[in-house]
């Protein structure tokens, strides 16, 4: 993706995000979009074949940064938002959601938070199990492996939403050491 189309679908994605904290996803029209964001409805097509598709493509920015420093990607990566990965993978997501960045935010306590904890827990169950060997010495050998992953991913967005609702007080570092100490 050259320059040009990647400040494009950028200007698609803060224009999206300004509109899911206004108002419901279901309710949100292409047209709203593509004015918002102050780019032409071919621009919109050629990036995205619906919204629904953009809400996707959000998802997977907003998330797989994060997924990715948990793979073997070097430890500088870089997709909407750019840092230096370093610590736990789970520590790393609580200091983006700290920072706020791209507005992530407010679009996880927002009326549309189910749409994007869903697409959160997809990337998140793939990133536990990267991470299994972190957990092995609690796990209980009569857990299947499934259950095992689908509670810890669990017990990580119950975390996040109970420090979003509590106004983030306390340090990522504190939530990510409850996290660990809740599994």
């Amino acid at each position: 993706m050259d320059r040009r189309q990647r400040k494009t679908r950028e200007a698609i994605f803060r224009a999206f995000i300004t509109l899911l904290a206004k108002k419901d996803f279901a309710q949100i029209t292409v047209g709203e979009i593509i004015e918002e964001a102050d780019v032409g409805r071919a621009t919109f097509y050629a990036h995205f074949e619906t919204k629904d598709f953009l809400l996707k493509a959000l998802c997977e920015e907003l998330f797989c940064h994060i997924f990715d420093a948990a793979s073997d990607h070097p430890s500088e990566h870089r997709h909407i938002f750019r840092c230096d990965a370093h610590g736990s993978v789970f520590w790393h997501l609580l200091v983006h959601l700290q920072k706020n960045d791209n507005g992530i935010l407010e679009l996880l306590s927002s009326r549309n938070n189910e749409l994007f904890l869903s697409y959160f827990k997809v990337g998140l169950r793939e990133l536990v199990i990267s991470q299994l060997s972190t957990f092995a010495k609690r796990k209980s050998e009569k857990l299947p492996e499934s259950f095992w992953v689908n509670h810890i991913a669990a017990t990580f967005v119950e975390t996040v939403k109970w420090w979003i609702e509590g106004g983030l007080k306390e340090a990522p570092e504190t939530i990510a050491e409850y996290f660990y100490l809740a599994v």
